[in-house]
């Protein structure tokens, strides 16, 4: 195996495991005392899988497993905004928006289960994400 291929191979190593991290924190979210949201935004194992993301990304830049680094990234961002946009409107108005705040979260939450589920699946039949 040629030194470019074991580096290929490494960093799907790296990928899987930054998934599973991130799929470990959602199980917590389903099974604990925690939400989902919030185990995927403050919960040690995303935590960990995002320092990751931003430590090895250098190293998958120019390989298809670049896209998988920016798509695991931006879902725990994008999914942090979604959260504080709720939050704020649930400030602005005082608390009333409660009662409509939850329907975004659960969006919210479907959406972390979806984008781990459909970007691990892609890295196993050794595709790129797109968008």
């Amino acid at each position: 195996m040629d030194q470019p291929e074991r580096d290929i191979n490494s960093l799907v190593t790296w990928t899987q495991v930054i998934y599973a991290l991130h799929a470990f924190s959602l199980l917590t979210g389903i099974v604990g005392v925690a939400t989902i949201i919030g185990a995927f935004l403050t919960g040690w194992p995303s935590i960990i899988a995002v320092i990751l993301n931003y430590l090895k990304r250098g190293d998958a830049r120019g390989t298809w497993l670049e896209s998988h680094f920016r798509w695991q990234i931006r879902t725990f961002w994008f999914g942090l905004l979604w959260v504080l946009l709720c939050v704020a409107f649930v400030i602005v108005t005082f608390g009333l928006g409660l009662l409509v705040a939850w329907i975004p979260l659960v969006g919210v939450t479907g959406w972390f289960i979806y984008r781990v589920a459909r970007g691990w699946m892609a890295l196993n039949a050794r595709r790129q994400m797109y968008a």
